[in-house]
């Protein structure tokens, strides 16, 4: 009997699958990923915060639900050994309140801990390969339980190694962070520029993301959406000034290597497409960055309007915006 997904996307798409298993142990998870791979499709889904299901899925699904964190600490830094299945918010808390400061930037972010490595997540000018120490996988083609520092994992902006050449090959099962005991707060994007470096503490960062991000981005409990559905394109220096040229408001921020990360909710909102929809996947009325499923959208009206902002954006900025999010067909990882 097909098994429902809905619950388990936060789009809340109404797509349905094979067969779903769910693993509370890392020892687990390795024996149910190695018995079933190769024999039939195989979706590792964490939190579900970064897929849009576009069919029903012909094959197994295993829901990662892994819990513990355990923290050691010598004279410079914490280390933070952290099993795939908690989420990534509460690892967050769970640091805020245990003095353990440097993640409060990425408050609220959706998903798993699991998932952090894959798309390098990031918020308010902190990712996640910043404390990284090590990253634990079950390389699926080979069974190997493998273990890849910072640099093995060749992190970008939402990008890494396990999107790239590892890309549905490996199943994550733990992270280590490493977060310097000397906490140094990050306060140099959007509205954390107004706090004071010389006396914020890390719960006022923590409450004025948490502030920031419900007021601009909708509960999926109460209209399904993935976040922020497109990355941010970086540019040229040279296409930035040329752009400014035309658009004087237009929104970036400088990166370290002379590029500009352009803000795609504003691009997308100077192209008009606020509130426009596709069915029932809409663009969400106050946050351009994220679209919404009204009632009951589905994945591909998902997609055929994602692709329709692309479209839009391209014509009006010849700037070619990218989806952040997963998108899964019947047996696998599709191309929007």
């Amino acid at each position: 009997m097909p098994i429902s997904l809905t619950e388990l996307n936060t789009f809340g798409l109404q797509q349905h699958c094979s067969s779903l298993i769910s693993v509370t142990s890392k020892v687990d998870l390795i024996e149910t990923c190695n018995s079933l791979y190769a024999k039939q499709p195989l979706l590792i889904l964490g939190g579900g915060s970064n897929l849009v299901f576009t069919a029903n899925y012909l094959g197994a699904v295993v829901n990662i639900a892994t819990k513990g964190i355990k923290v050691t600490d010598d004279d410079k830094f914490y280390y933070l050994c952290v099993q795939a299945g908690e989420g990534w918010h509460d690892l967050v808390e769970f640091c805020l309140n245990n003095k353990i400061y440097g993640l409060e930037n990425m408050a609220l972010i959706p998903g798993s801990v699991g998932a952090a490595p894959i798309q390098n997540i990031g918020a308010y000018g902190v990712e996640f390969n910043r404390y990284c120490h090590e990253v634990e996988f079950l390389r699926l083609d080979t069974k190997q339980l493998l273990t890849f520092s910072n640099d093995q994992c060749q992190f970008g902006y939402r990008d890494s190694i396990f999107k790239q050449e590892l890309k549905n090959l490996a199943v994550i099962t733990q992270v280590t962070l490493k977060i310097p005991k000397n906490w140094q707060p990050v306060l140099s994007y959007g509205p954390l520029q107004s706090l004071d470096p010389s006396t914020v503490t890390a719960k006022q960062i923590f409450d004025c993301v948490c502030n920031v991000r419900r007021s601009k981005l909708p509960d999926p409990k109460v209209l399904g959406n993935v976040g922020s559905f497109f990355k941010n394109p970086v540019v040229h220096s040279t296409v930035y000034s040329e752009l400014l040229n035309h658009y004087p408001n237009l929104v970036a921020y400088q990166q370290d290597d002379g590029q500009y990360k352009l803000a795609a909710g504003w691009l997308i909102e100077q192209s008009g497409l606020k509130g426009f929809r596709v069915g029932d996947a809409a663009v969400h009325q106050d946050q351009a960055l994220v679209l919404v499923n009204l009632k009951n959208a589905t994945g591909e009206q998902v997609c055929q309007l994602a692709r329709h902002i692309i479209s839009v954006v391209n014509e009006k900025f010849s700037v070619t915006l990218q989806v952040e999010p997963r998108i899964i067909g019947a047996v696998g990882e599709i191309e929007i």
